[in-house]
């Protein structure tokens, strides 16, 4: 089974968001934060986590770029009782029996988008407000589509 975790590239999201997540936490789009929003609610980094943020399941901050990886069964329990937790506290869920499949299927559209890419592909989300509501779509870059020389400069002996 896959997963995303958070990574990053540079310090830039300590910058862009009020909470960034850890490199290396399990992440989810973490959409549903913005279910009622406007553009009103738009602004400075609220506007950055919700154009481009995943959210990660420990520190409940964002991150724009995660990879996908192996997750075990076992985890993906224990990360679906973290995230219902969260509902109950931060979102006011009836209780944890409550939020438990709601939890489990946030993941689960996760293990869906990451099932359809290989380990290490590199993953990013882009919202905008519709009148329907949020829309997200997801890019990728695969790990065999960015090659070594796309990050380092070579130099021969000669040189």
């Amino acid at each position: 089974m896959l997963l995303a975790r958070a990574i990053h590239f540079d310090e830039s999201d300590r910058n862009v968001f009020h909470n960034p997540a850890r490199t290396g936490e399990w992440a989810i789009s973490g959409g549903f934060e913005f279910s009622n929003w406007t553009e009103a609610d738009l602004v400075g980094k609220a506007r950055q986590a919700f154009a481009n943020g995943w959210l990660g399941i420990e520190t409940f901050g964002r991150v724009t770029f995660v990879a996908v990886t192996r997750i075990e069964a076992a985890e993906l329990d224990a990360l679906a009782g973290r995230l219902a937790q969260h509902f109950v506290d931060v979102y006011g869920a009836p209780s944890l029996e409550a939020a438990i499949p709601v939890a489990t299927e946030e993941l689960a559209q996760m293990t869906e988008i990451c099932a359809e890419h290989t380990p290490n592909t590199v993953l990013t989300v882009m919202r905008e407000l519709t009148d329907a509501g949020v829309r997200e779509q997801y890019r990728f870059i695969e790990a065999t589509d960015a090659g070594l020389d796309q990050f380092a400069i070579h130099a021969s002996p000669d040189e």
